[in-house]
């Protein structure tokens, strides 16, 4: 994924943040979408539904394609962090 841009926001007392003007340029962040929040240990993504449901769709085809041939403990603990 290529960075586009960095700004600073401020958290308010309720937790919120405001997009920049220019961020809510990209698409899937307009007023009134939903949008995904992802959180990590050290980040959090904002994601558009569409990017986030196509992202599911591969996880799911993926799960079930693998599914079949990942059978043993070995390959739970290979794989775990994936």
């Amino acid at each position: 994924m290529t960075l586009i841009d960095v700004k600073s926001v401020t958290i308010t007392d309720k937790g919120q943040i405001a997009l920049p003007k220019d961020i809510r340029k990209i698409s899937g962040f307009k007023t009134g979408n939903k949008i995904m929040v992802l959180a990590f240990k050290d980040r959090i993504e904002l994601r558009t539904m569409a990017d986030f449901k196509k992202r599911m769709e591969t996880a799911i085809a993926s799960e079930k394609s693998l599914g079949k041939d990942w059978n043993s403990k070995k390959d739970d603990a290979a794989w775990k962090d994936l």
